[in-house]
């Protein structure tokens, strides 16, 4: 069983320093090898600028939330401050905190939110809504100029499981609830919502419906959006509430307007999730594929089929030779090829008869079984791998994740592109590894991880890199996300994914939910 740490997270890392790790003697070695080492001191404490809000602002917070929960002492707001991207990340090493709130608001209900937003209309704050901080996009950067303050809306109150349905199989739940405190919740009821993003330790079901995330038991259990079926929302016009029937022809599914709005249309105060039956077993098992191309091939049959396991994942050569599915043994040994992930979670009999079928798809095509070992490892060091790129970044190694999606007769394009334009913004010697990650009938998602021997000024490097590799996603015909959102990040690149014209559909909701623009302003909408 996983530990789970529920602590806040280091603001010039990810998560906690006390699940942190050194990295491996074998990865240290493959490490020197490739980029040499550059030990890095520890980054000092970073003091945050002052608040810049009035007195009578705070008070009037005050008033509606209480005194406790209006905060502007330096470690909370520090610990409010952008969130995990790399950027994010060497900003803050660097001494860079200028972004940090002027005050933490923390409300208790729907209520309280409501009444936040309609005082921070009145005397024109910006409002960034905060849940667990783990944007990679630049989701949590808010545009200060033209307001009085900027207030990060912290919904870590709000984390309570609000109704059960074990007839329909749905629950409601708060946005502040982390992944490990909601799957707590449901598991007194014998449910499960079955969502494991890489962020899950830290990430909150508010999160999880505004950027559109998917967890790494897609395959099984769908996209956190796929499991929405009912939304509670707070914008500056008023509340907002939708879902109430599984399916409608009601018009447009205006839920769809909400999740992956980031924030900036309204604050999302409760979700209505379908859930399952807590699974009585799950085991995992790795294949060998004698490349990515035929690995993925049989992803496709899977998919198209109907034969989906609750996890499917397979790491390309480069990735597979690496061992980074395996977190614990990154520059060991490795069987070559490329590495696939299957897994099943369920009742045993159904995860059988399950096993069954895929197995014989997958040896009828060339796959190879290796067993539950690799299985066991990936699942051991699964939420492990940002605590990775702080490592490497302690020994000057520029480390950074990106995905996109398209269908699957594009894949191969898609992934030469954004190999070549990274490996071509970087230079010589950088590493691009690669895995699917999620799986469709019609496509599959690419998860990119690079690595660089860092300069002397990382940061634009970084962006280079990052701006190159999205153009070829928008040239290839991609997504420039299938779930980290758009953020600040990936904005320059929305208009080219949705056109002018869906732009400007964007702006206009914006306009009518946020008249005066206080929500996450400078965030999504192009």
């Amino acid at each position: 069983m996983t530990r789970f740490v529920q602590s806040e997270m280091h603001p010039q890392r990810w998560g906690s320093p006390d699940a942190a790790s050194d990295l491996p003697a074998s990865a240290r070695g493959l490490i020197e090898m490739a980029f040499g080492l550059d030990e890095r001191p520890a980054s000092p404490a970073v003091s945050v600028p002052a608040p810049r809000i009035a007195e009578g602002l705070l008070e009037g917070l005050r008033e509606l939330v209480g005194d406790e929960h209006v905060v502007t002492d330096d470690e909370v707001r520090r610990l409010r401050t952008r969130g995990k991207s790399t950027p994010d990340l060497l900003r803050a090493r660097a001494g860079d905190l200028d972004d940090a709130p002027d005050v933490v608001v923390r409300p208790d209900c729907h209520e309280q939110v409501a009444a936040v937003l309609a005082f921070a209309v009145e005397h024109h704050l910006a409002v960034v809504p905060f849940g667990g901080g783990t944007s990679v996009t630049g989701g949590l950067v808010a545009q200060r100029e033209g307001f009085a303050a900027v207030v990060s809306l912290d919904l870590v109150r709000m984390k309570r499981l609000l109704a059960v349905d074990q007839v329909s199989m749905t629950a409601v739940l708060e946005p502040g609830l982390r992944g490990p405190e909601a799957e707590s919740l449901l598991a007194e009821a014998g449910l499960t919502l079955g969502h494991y993003p890489q962020s899950f330790e830290y990430a909150t079901i508010g999160g999880f419906a505004a950027t559109r995330s998917s967890g790494q038991s897609s395959a099984g259990y769908g996209r956190f959006d796929a499991l929405v079926v009912g939304l509670r929302v707070a914008t500056p016009r008023g509340e907002l509430v939708l879902g109430s029937a599984p399916a409608n022809a009601a018009g447009p599914d205006l839920r769809q307007l909400v999740l992956g709005s980031e924030g900036a249309f309204g604050v999302i105060t409760s979700v209505t999730v379908r859930v399952r039956r807590r699974p009585a077993e799950s085991l995992y098992e790795g294949w060998h594929w004698p490349s990515f191309d035929a690995g993925a091939d049989a992803m496709r049959t899977l998919a198209q089929t109907g034969l989906l396991p609750t996890v499917l994942r397979l790491s390309d050569e480069a990735e597979t030779a690496i061992n980074l599915a395996r977190p614990d043994e990154i520059g060991g040994e490795s069987a070559g090829g490329c590495l696939m992930i299957v897994g099943y979670e369920g009742e045993p009999a159904a995860n059988a008869a399950k096993r069954a079928a895929v197995t014989a798809v997958l040896e009828g095509l060339g796959g190879r079984c290796l067993g539950e070992e690799p299985g066991r490892a990936w699942a051991h060091g699964r939420f492990h791998a940002p605590y990775l790129r702080d490592s490497l970044l302690d020994v000057g190694v520029l480390v950074e994740t990106l995905e996109t999606a398209t269908f699957w007769s594009n894949r191969e394009r898609l992934y030469t592109d954004v190999k070549t334009a990274l490996e071509s913004a970087l230079g010589e010697g950088t590493l691009v590894l690669c895995h699917v990650s999620h799986v469709y009938e019609t496509g599959c998602s690419l998860y990119f991880t690079v690595a660089a021997k860092e300069s002397a000024d990382p940061l634009p490097q970084w962006q280079a890199a990052k701006a190159a590799a999205s153009d070829a996603m928008v040239a290839a015909g991609a997504t420039i996300t299938h779930h980290h959102a758009v953020g600040t990040d990936h904005r320059p690149w929305l208009t080219q994914e949705i056109g002018e014209l869906g732009a400007s559909i964007l702006r206009a909701v914006k306009a009518d939910l946020d008249p005066t623009g206080i929500l996450n302003p400078g965030v999504l909408v192009p």
